[in-house]
This record gives structure tokens, sequence and C-alpha cells, in this order.
């Protein structure tokens, strides 16, 4: 199978080292690529934003199956468009991926099919969404609507707070994205994100993995797009997976199905387990990034066959095996990061991938023969262990090998886990 992947990040890298182990694939291509998924994968210079540019390679080039990583491009239609040339491709319509392109949407459908979340309203002005959250308190919600990086949401503890987030969107802070606000309440309990892949009719649970989203030790200091994470979460028993599946991943595949999209590729459910069990957060409509990391570490089948079973209504005929291990994650971010921050510095020296490490490129480039840091989050080391203690300590063993003077890290990845081992 001759292959196209679609992404530049951390998650395309770990898609890229996974896909290049099938022994199904004749070639792999990837656009726009890093230096790390260029040790995978052929990079092309393609114009990603363009679909019918990538149709036309993909004629050009004979390419049987595209994979494609990032939101943006399934919101903006890629899959839509390979599809109709005749290109299998993993990957929602942009009618589907408005589960990710819009949070009203996506509690629109929860509302329509009973499936669990936070009670919520949508607003397209300030002064409205003021009175509700005047009138409901804080702590509360406050989500730009559309597409923003991972960065249109804040977790309000106070009325101020919330406030100037309505204030931030409606200015134009996120751009287009925050010309709509939802606001919703807020859910107390442990996160975690589950995934799972869809044909339209059939979902295929995958493993479980929590993120760490803020960017200080102790779960502090502003939301980033994450800075580690591990798999599997320890909140995501079996009965909680099971639960999961039947009260909130099936009534979405068989809702969207209903509404005239059904929905294909990967859905990652950020869930809230709160007293009363597992709740919507948000839906994602791609793998999340570090979670991906992880995820491909621990997943012993072959990568491929997965994918085009989602993409060609034949999941029910798949199944897939997991590492009992556990994988741990840790993001290295340029200095500054989710602020403003230093582009271009070079990053000296990286430890060699082990059987049980490995150093996946998010934010990296090649200039004058050197490799720099081109990204907010640039560096995700992972590995795997027999418990989180020990995954964690070979992560940050290997992390301490890299030597690049403008990075840095959290040091506590995995500490909820790692203090339920601890007490177990």
């Amino acid at each position: 199978m001759r292959v196209l992947l679609i992404g530049s990040g951390g998650r395309e890298h770990a898609l890229a080292w996974k896909l290049a182990q099938s022994p199904l694939l004749s070639a792999l291509y990837a656009a726009p690529g890093n230096p790390g998924i260029a040790e995978e994968a052929t990079i092309v210079d393609l114009e990603t934003e363009d679909n019918d540019a990538v149709l036309s390679f993909c004629k050009t080039e004979a390419i049987d199956f595209v994979v494609v990583g990032p939101e943006a491009p399934l919101v903006a239609g890629l899959a839509d468009t390979l599809r109709a040339g005749g290109i299998a491709v993993f990957g929602p319509s942009a009618a589907a991926a408005q589960l990710e392109g819009s949070k009203g949407f996506t509690k629109d459908i929860c509302a329509k099919y009973n499936i669990p979340t936070g009670a919520y309203q949508r607003f397209t002005a300030a002064e409205p969404a003021k009175n509700y959250i005047r009138a409901q308190g804080a702590p509360i919600v406050i989500k730009a609507d559309g597409l923003a990086a991972g960065k249109g949401v804040t977790v309000a503890m106070t009325l101020d707070e919330a406030l100037d987030a309505v204030d931030s969107c409606f200015s134009g802070a996120f751009g287009a994205a925050g010309a709509e606000v939802v606001v919703e309440a807020y859910l107390d309990g442990e996160e975690a994100s589950f995934f799972c892949l869809c044909d339209g009719k059939t979902a295929l649970a995958l493993a479980s993995a929590q993120d760490h989203k803020r960017v200080g030790d102790g779960d502090t200091g502003p939301n980033t797009g994450g800075m580690g994470a591990y798999s599997p979460a320890p909140v995501m028993t079996s009965d909680m997976v099971e639960r999961t599946m039947r009260e909130i991943i099936e009534p979405t595949i068989s809702g969207m199905a209903d509404s005239g999209h059904p929905f294909t590729g990967v859905l990652f459910a950020g869930l809230m387990i709160t007293a009363k069990g597992p709740e919507l957060i948000e839906y994602n409509v791609r793998f999340g990034d570090p979670e991906c990391q992880v995820l491909m570490m621990r997943l012993k089948s072959d990568l491929l066959p997965l994918l085009h079973a989602a993409a060609t209504g034949t999941l029910a005929s798949v199944s897939a095996e997991w590492r009992d291990d556990v994988a741990l994650t840790v993001v290295m971010a340029s200095k500054g990061y989710p602020a403003a921050y230093e582009k271009n510095t070079p990053i000296a020296s990286l430890p060699s991938a082990g059987d049980t490490t490995k150093v996946f490129h998010a934010g990296t480039a090649v200039k004058d023969g050197q490799l720099v840091a081109t990204g907010g989050r640039v560096l995700n080391v992972t590995a795997v262990g027999g418990s989180v203690s020990a995954a964690k300590d070979m992560a940050y063993t290997t992390l301490d090998q890299v030597v690049w003077d403008n990075g840095f890290c959290r040091r506590d990845i995995g500490w909820q886990a790692v203090a339920r081992e601890k007490t177990a």
C-alpha cells in the first residue's frame, strides 16, 4: 500500500513511526513532515491547505491511502475532496469534523441524543453571555466555538476570570473561532482521554490516556496543548470503558449517522469522570497530541490495517492488541511557551532511541545543517515500563540526555498515577 501522511507534529511522527513498521506498506510519503518524520517517510513539498493539490499528488503518485493527522485539513474538507476523487482516506468529512470544529455543534448533538455532558448555552454576543455567567456563578467554563489550536478554553474559577474570557473571545483573540462562545457547567472529577476508531457504523475502542494540560508542575499555570501524557489512564477501568462506549460513543456514532453525517476516523473523547460516571467535555476528530505518542508505543497490532478498516467500512473485521506496559511521554517546550518564545534555537544533541524509548519530533527543522526548535512544543520524550513510575523514570532519564539550552519541561508527568501506585 502506498500511503500519504498529512501533518508535521509529534502526533504525525508517532503515526509515521508506527506506519513504517507495517509489512503492508510499500511507500510512505509525508507532507509537510519534520526531521523526525523524514527518518520514516519521504517528505514531499505539497501545499496541504490546497485540497485539489493533495488530490493531484495522490493521482500522480498512485497513492492508495491518505492518513490525515491534524484537525484543520479535516474541518476544511480534505477528506471530502479525496473521497470524491476515489482515494481512501482516514478522517471524517467536513460535516462530521464539526464535532471538533464547533463546540456548539457537539453540545447540540449531546442534547439531542442524551449524551452526558455539562449543561451549556451558546452565545453570539458578549452581554447575554455575561448575564448568563453572572446567573450561574463560578467556577464555569468558557469556550471559543471554533478551532483555536487548543487555546480557546478557559476554566474560570472566578467570575472576573469568566467575564474576561468572554471579552477575550469577542475581541478577536481567537480570530473567527471566537465569533460564537459556548458557556458550560464546570465538571468536577478526573480527566481522561478515550480513543476509538469509527467507520460510520462500528466503533472499535482503543486505549485510554491521561494528559497534563497546564504548563507548570502540580498542574499550575496556563493551559497548553499538552505537556505530557501516559497510557493507560488508571481511572478508565473496564467498567468505565464499557459505560463510555454505551453512554457516549455509541449514541454519538448512531446520532451522526442519523443526522446524515456518518463519522469515520478516530473519535477522541475528552472525558471527566465525575461522581455520576463519564461525562463528555469535548470531542476531537484526530488523535490527541501528545496522547498519540503513548498510544503508538503501546500498540502491538499493525496500525495500517486498523486505519484502513476505519476508512473502508470494515472495522468489524479487525481488532487491536496492546502491550500491558505503561507508556509515558514528556513534552520539551521552548522557554516562554505557551506565551511568546524564541524560534530557531539550536538543539545540539538528542539521545538515540532504545527498545523502550523514543524521542518524537513535534516542532523541529534543520537549518544550515543544524537541528533547531521551531515550535512551542518541540520534542516528546517517550518511554515504556512495567509501571507508571518505571516509565516516568525512564522518560526523564532519557530527557536529561537532550542537549538544548532553550528547552524546558514539567518534572511531574504522571504524578496522579504514581501516587495511586504508591497507595495501591
